[in-house]
């Protein structure tokens, strides 16, 4: 499966990039969701740590050759006066989206399960097609 090892990149025309992900952590910017994928023979068992989201709140799209998973969060928090008036407003919003590589992968048996914020997938390996054999008659 193509695209499934993270690596992470340092950029040098930005050196405060860690420092501003780490900084907006807690504002409801959701940076990269943790994936650890298994090989279990006949099948890879994805898990992805998606916290905050709920199940409504992901999508798990194949177009071709790729599966994309996508979550999206928004969240809105109001206090008001006896007037009506605004005390405290807060507003947050998060975002996902990673794809992988299916080309080897039995599409029409993938299985989700979404429990306590991890995203469980199911991935079933293609069985590996027997060369065909067949005798040619000369005339």
């Amino acid at each position: 499966m193509f695209g499934l090892t993270p690596f992470e990149r340092n950029d040098i025309w930005n050196p405060f990039r860690e420092f501003e992900k780490d900084f907006f952590k807690g504002f409801g910017a959701v940076g990269h969701c943790r994936t650890d994928i298994r090989d279990e023979g006949d099948k890879y068992l994805l898990e992805c740590e998606m916290p905050g989201f709920d199940k409504n709140d992901i999508k798990i799209d194949i177009n071709g050759n790729t599966l994309t998973l996508c979550a999206e969060h928004k969240s809105e928090n109001d206090e008001k006066n006896s007037a009506g008036e605004y005390i405290r407003r807060e507003r947050s919003y998060g975002s996902y989206c990673r794809s992988f590589d299916i080309s080897n992968i039995d599409e029409s048996n993938i299985g989700a399960e979404y429990t306590n914020g991890v995203l469980k997938l199911t991935l079933p390996k293609r069985e590996k097609e027997q060369p065909q054999t067949r005798r040619i008659e000369i005339k």
